[in-house]
């Protein structure tokens, strides 16, 4: 019975040794080791064997990339406003052993930090140049935070501003002047529609005006053209002819109920060499038609009065 007991204890014992000598360290992990109090040596991932009873593992540090959000910071600006600014922090522990014996707390150390240097860097700017800088004010946070931590076994990879809330009455005042802005754009843009549309009016009037200017002018030049080509045709023609004073005392009674029309045309005259003409064509209608009446002389009168 007594050995049975005595079996087990070394088992055990033999078990808490065994646990305390081998570790695993996961990936991305890494583990410090004290002996007698004292730094060792800094646990990489794998298997690792340390002294039971003699050598410590600290808990183990996370490598990887972390992301902390801090609480929003009221930041009083070079103009005397209080602004409330969010920021969000990227850093990765690249030395276990700085990490875990330069600061006692280094996610807090880190945020104290940012908003010790978020006030120095917004206190030297107006509130506009704030709402309009932030890559300008997360370089230069990101530039002191990562000298400053550097001693700690940290690097700050990222520092970003969520959000920069001014003081409801300035949000107000600065909506209002949003408002003004847009009305004033949106009248402009107004503006230099009806200007451009009425542009564009009046050029299409001008070309619209144009056209009928060229199309008329076409057009008396075609019926000048026809004209003139029409007299010279007659004109031709007539010479070709070569028409006697018979023939032209005969157009010429044909064209006289044309001249007679009109309340106006009482007298019209006769020329005198077409007179001899007309007693010529009055003396051959007279061989063919007897009775016809003719003139003392044989000639037509010179006047005719209208009755």
């Amino acid at each position: 019975m007594v050995a049975g007991i005595i079996a087990a204890i070394v088992v055990l014992f033999v078990l808490i040794v065994l646990w305390r000598t081998v570790r695993i360290i996961p990936q991305a992990r890494a583990g410090v080791v004290e002996r007698f109090g004292r730094y060792s040596r800094t646990l990489t991932p794998g298997l690792a064997i340390v002294v039971p009873f003699v050598d410590r593992v600290r808990p183990l540090l996370d490598l990887r990339e972390q992301v902390v959000s801090f609480q929003p910071q009221p930041v009083i600006t070079e103009d005397n406003l209080v602004v409330s600014i969010d920021t969000v922090l990227y850093f990765q522990v690249t030395d276990a052993k700085s990490a875990t014996y330069e600061i006692a707390n280094y996610v807090q150390g880190i945020e104290q930090l940012t908003v010790t240097t978020l006030r120095n860097v917004i206190g030297t700017m107006s509130l506009e140049k704030t709402l309009t800088s932030r890559d300008q004010i997360n370089a230069e946070l990101r530039g002191v935070l990562d000298d400053a931590t550097g001693k700690w076994g940290i690097r700050v990879n990222r520092v970003e501003l969520k959000a920069i809330d001014p003081p409801p009455s300035i949000q107000d005042a600065m909506e209002k002047q949003m408002r003004a802005d847009r009305d004033k754009r949106a009248t402009i843009l107004q503006a230099e529609g009806e200007r451009q549309s009425a542009i564009l009016r009046a050029e299409g009037d001008k070309q619209s005006a144009i056209l009928k200017a060229q199309g008329l002018r076409e057009a008396t030049v075609l019926g000048a053209e026809g004209q003139a080509k029409a007299i010279e045709t007659v004109f031709g023609a007539i010479h070709e002819g070569k028409p006697d004073p018979e023939l032209l005392a005969y157009q010429y009674l044909q064209m006289l109920p044309q001249i007679a029309q009109g309340e106006s045309n009482k007298l019209w005259i006769i020329p005198s060499d077409l007179s001899h003409a007309l007693g010529r064509v009055a003396g051959a209608v007279q061989d063919i038609v007897p009775g016809t009446p003719q003139s003392e002389d044989g000639q037509q009168p010179k006047e005719i009065e209208k009755k």
